[in-house]
């Protein structure tokens, strides 16, 4: 049976248009009808994906969001990937939508870095190429790949901030969503939704804002938290921290994989931790020695340093602290990453050496410039030139990975962690699942507070698939991971037999 995609919209978005844009929720629910596509392209492409062959077509749409006045007020562009030659009625192929976070990021990261059929690389300093990407989920789940409003070619018509706060976003990529599938007569497939980082919070409020879409199952990848008071962050960053102090050889391994390290880390932060840090100063100063003690062999810290601050240890002092004595810190997005301490000082979050970062072994041993090698000439952005000649798109303007001044001009909110409104969504529909997905070496967005979000929430266990990941912030960073994480998620999204 055709699943009903517009029937209750108007009213939804009228009910959630809180704070951010109610005139854009109005505008939204006002023409529930398939959006008008302005730019598009469409191509014939093959490749192998996970040791299999494939056809697919690429499709890039710019469609055409009203704005809160009813005139024209943004395109909103996506890159799709659909298989054409796996015999599957096109009700019972999968189909993955995809997106990162920031806010003001584009979804270049899961695009480029993890699930497109290709994938950007840099082999030597300033060159980047586009090469094949033999992990692609492709094979067995078509992907929809959301830049929106302010991201890649997204762009507003005039002002977008309509569109740059929390409610307004969430809302025009679900009426994205919901367009894509009632145009390319999908409205029968099992259907799915992936965020990263800030990608996390806008999914929570899609399956919020918009119920009739009737998501098979959720992603969330490096999760945002919210709601935890000072102590609790202490206690969820302490098993991030201990990792990246095994990853730096600050702790003893006595001869254990990070994974028993984080895990013994995570029993320590709540249940001995926890417990010494609500005491606080009724703690007994001889326990209070020792518990200064015990966190210094697991985060590699001064304990004399631990104890004046009252057992917390905040980030920046980690980050700072760990390897203070070789002038460096330690990445935040992914703390295996280092810089000097007396380096320039650069804009956040390029100051970042976690940003972006590839450890050297996980550089994929990839012979270019070869014929299968794209590259782009001299200034011009890869993602561009590939935009250009291999999708065959006229872009209006340059692509934009990360727009700072979209991130500036959010508007949050304030309110409060949506997991919770994930969770209610699963009670209400038993068969809506979750896949979590999260790197030990995320100081960030860390990995236990990543699960204590999705405990305290109230997220049914029976129906969380959580995997961890040796990486930082983006989990699929190194072959190993990606090939796992492609496996992992193709399994998620696989028809129940």
């Amino acid at each position: 049976m055709t699943r009903p995609l517009h029937a209750c919209l108007a009213a939804a978005m009228a009910s959630f248009a809180l704070g951010g844009a109610p005139a854009l929720a109005q505008e939204l629910a006002q023409d529930q009808d398939t959006l008008e596509i302005g730019r598009s392209a469409q191509t014939a492409h093959s490749g192998a994906f996970n040791g299999e062959e494939v056809r697919y077509d690429a499709l890039v749409e710019e469609s055409l969001l009203p704005g809160p006045d009813g005139a024209p007020g943004a395109g909103l562009v996506t890159t799709s990937y659909v298989r054409t030659d796996s015999g599957e009625p096109a009700g019972e192929r999968p189909v993955l939508f995809l997106f990162n976070g920031g806010p003001g990021a584009s979804t270049t990261p899961l695009h480029f870095g993890a699930f497109g059929p290709k994938r950007r690389v840099e082999l030597d300093e300033g060159e980047q190429y586009i090469v094949d990407n033999p992990f692609s989920p492709l094979n067995d789940v078509d992907l929809v790949f959301i830049d929106p409003v302010g991201t890649g070619y997204s762009q507003p018509v005039e002002d977008g901030q309509a569109f740059w706060s929390r409610t307004g976003d969430a809302q025009s990529v679900a009426r994205v969503i919901g367009s894509w599938l009632e145009r390319h007569g999908r409205t029968d497939s099992p259907r799915y939704l992936l965020g990263q980082s800030y990608g996390t919070i806008r999914a929570a409020e899609i399956v919020r804002l918009a119920p009739e879409l009737e998501f098979d199952g959720v992603l969330l990848f490096a999760l945002v938290g919210g709601g935890r008071d000072e102590l609790i962050g202490h206690v969820t960053d302490l098993p991030s921290m201990a990792a990246t102090a095994w990853y730096h050889e600050r702790a003893g391994r006595d001869g254990r994989p990070v994974e028993e390290v984080y895990a013994d880390a995570v029993e320590f932060a709540r249940t001995d931790y926890v417990t010494a840090l609500m005491l606080g100063g009724a703690l007994p100063e001889a326990r209070r020695e020792a518990m200064a003690e015990r966190l210094s062999a697991m985060t590699g810290l001064e304990a004399d340093a631990i104890a004046a601050q009252n057992l917390r240890i905040s980030k920046r002092d980690f980050i700072f602290g760990l390897l203070e004595d070789e002038g460096l810190r330690t990445g935040r997005l992914d703390t295996r990453a280092t810089a000097r301490l007396d380096a320039p000082a650069q804009r956040p979050p390029y100051d970042d050496p976690g940003l972006s970062y590839v450890p050297a072994a996980d550089i994929p041993d990839i012979a270019c410039p070869a014929p299968d090698c794209l590259q782009a000439p001299g200034e011009e952005s890869i993602v561009d030139v590939y935009y250009q000649d291999v999708l065959g798109y006229d872009a209006p303007g340059d692509y934009n990975a990360l727009n700072l001044e979209v991130n500036g001009a959010w508007d949050y909110e304030d309110r409060g962690d949506p997991i919770p409104a994930l969770a209610e969504a699963m009670h209400a529909r038993p068969d809506l699942r979750l896949f979590w997905a999260a790197g030990y070496f995320d100081l960030a967005t860390t990995a236990y507070g990543g699960r204590f979000t999705l405990d305290q929430a109230g997220i049914p266990a029976d129906r969380l698939t959580a995997a961890y990941f040796k990486s930082g912030h983006s989990v699929f960073v190194g072959e190993d991971n990606l090939e796992a994480l492609s496996e992992a998620v193709r399994d998620f999204t696989a028809p129940s037999e």
